[in-house]
């Protein structure tokens, strides 16, 4: 990303196989302002493709409507489940694919990563971190976990953005 741009957009995404949240803020001059969040749920009574395909045409309605220039998606983990971790891993490749399709820059972070830059606290649980956001964010509610899991992202990706900024003035100096 060009340094010298003041404003852009980050879709932060908490990627699922049947539910996919997704956080939308603005920074600005390295102020960040919460835009919209959201989920896309798809039709757990249909097969895993058939979801995958729905999750796909709703992201890309995502993308179309916000257009934002950063995507911060988590990255894959082995939990107790490698089923449900290979099907996570589908719903990224999902998301990854129509993120590039709209044009997008790619980034991934480890949820615990997400979790101490956020909250300063990588084991913290989900209700913290989505009351550290509202916070943040200054909004009174957040009506889904997987919604303030994408908000973390995307803040948290905006946060690394200004690191690297602070450490190339500094470089500079």
């Amino acid at each position: 990303m060009d340094s010298k741009q003041q404003s852009f957009s980050i879709l932060g995404v908490d990627p699922g196989s049947r539910i996919t949240g997704f956080g939308l803020v603005r920074v600005t001059s390295g102020y960040v302002e919460h835009i919209s969040h959201g989920v896309i749920v798809m039709d757990t009574n249909e097969d895993f493709a058939s979801r995958m395909l729905e999750l796909g045409s709703s992201f890309a309605e995502v993308i179309r409507k916000y257009q934002p220039q950063h995507i911060a998606i988590e990255k894959i983990f082995l939990g107790k489940n490698a089923d449900s971790a290979f099907k996570l891993g589908h719903a990224r490749g999902v998301v990854m694919y129509e993120a590039m399709r709209g044009g997008a820059q790619v980034f991934e972070y480890a949820t615990r990563l997400v979790k101490k830059g956020i909250t300063g606290d990588g084991a913290a649980s989900k209700d913290q971190v989505q009351a550290v956001l509202k916070a943040l964010l200054r909004i009174d509610k957040i009506n889904r976990l997987d919604a303030s899991d994408a908000l973390a992202m995307a803040c948290h990706h905006s946060y690394e953005i200004q690191k690297k900024r602070i450490v190339g003035r500094a470089i500079e100096l």
